[in-house]
């Protein structure tokens, strides 16, 4: 009996991504399991040159840059059973048709989550450290920093709070395993018994704010989390504490939280922010308790390729007639990124 023939796949996303998404062993071994034509990538499904390819399309593997999927998308791939994302989440790129059509949806937000967790990691260890407090006052002086300057630093014994159980809550988690630290948890969806499994301390998050050293935030942004970290909740974390925020910024008021740290009571590591980029003229760029990055915890460079190899075994799966292993169900988009 014949094999069925390959699905037919389109790329739809910015093309700089793709030879990094799709290194050439990579792209070679997805080209034996789909027909896709790798010079072809799709930035608008409403050009002319593409309906030939969309027509015929099952599946569409997108990344960053794909436009919106939605009622138009369908109707110009009749044929698409599937989206498989190399990236993180699809909240604002899969549209209502595309569920109610049943088209079966991945996500490599699984891989993306792996980047993310390591950079907090990171950060905790150096802010447990003061590092960056060091690092200023070495700048000015020049001089090593007195007893009485390193009276508070380091990790034994520091106290962690993670907000939010997610995919890169749980995989951060799992990285402070190792270390003398002590994790308090925030999730309103993980029991008693779950956080004790994942090495943690469940609190409500007024406790968590007011017994944590360090805050690190991983909810999702929706709208029950806009700005959980109000005026009065970011004054519950303790004088010379600090938060972390890899996950949106929108989860903080940034005009409360800005205040905190111009007064220099609190200290944060920032790699999202709201808006994003920040103002020219705010003070977080300047101000020497604040390490700010350009949103770069997630996948970068060679990180990439762990995205792209995702897609292509969950394309091999939909090939071989398998359920997708990182499928992103409709019902879970209330509670995810």
């Amino acid at each position: 009996m014949p094999s069925p023939p390959p699905p037919r796949a389109v790329f739809a996303m910015d093309p700089v991504h793709l030879p990094l998404l799709f290194p050439p062993p990579l792209m070679a071994r997805l080209r034996r399991t789909a027909d896709v034509d790798p010079a072809l990538v799709v930035r608008d499904f409403a050009d002319p040159a593409v309906a030939g390819a969309l027509a015929g399309a099952e599946v569409l593997l997108t990344g960053w840059g794909c436009p919106h999927l939605d009622a138009g998308v369908l109707a110009a791939a009749p044929r698409l059973r599937a989206v498989l994302h190399a990236a993180g989440s699809v909240r604002s790129l899969v549209g209502e048709a595309v569920w109610k059509q049943g088209v079966t949806v991945s996500s490599a937000v699984t891989g993306n989550a792996l980047p993310v967790a390591e950079y907090t990691l990171a950060m905790i260890l150096l802010l447990g450290k003061d590092a960056f407090e060091h690092r200023e006052r070495y700048r000015r002086t020049h001089a090593r920093p007195t007893l009485a300057e390193t009276a508070s630093t380091g990790n034994l014994g520091r106290r962690v709070g993670v907000i939010g159980a997610s995919r890169v809550g749980r995989r951060l988690m799992e990285l402070l395993r190792p270390f003398d630290l002590t994790v308090l948890l925030h999730d309103p969806c993980v029991s008693s018994a779950e956080a004790a499994a994942l090495g943690a301390e469940p609190l409500p998050l007024e406790e968590l704010l007011r017994h944590s050293d360090i805050v690190s935030l991983h909810a999702p942004d929706i709208p029950e989390t806009r700005h959980m970290l109000d005026r009065a909740r970011l004054a519950l974390i303790p004088d010379g504490g600090a938060l972390i925020n890899t996950a949106r910024g929108a989860l903080v008021d940034q005009d409360a939280l800005t205040k905190e740290l111009v007064s220099g009571r609190l200290r944060a590591v920032l790699d999202v922010t709201e808006p994003e980029p920040l103002p020219a003229g705010s003070p977080l760029y300047e101000l020497p308790n604040v390490f700010l990055t350009p949103h770069i915890a997630g996948s970068l460079g060679n990180e990439l390729e762990r995205l792209g190899l995702i897609v292509v075994e969950e394309l091999e799966r939909l090939a071989e007639g398998v359920p997708p292993r990182h499928e992103v169900r409709h019902a879970d988009l209330a509670r995810v990124a």
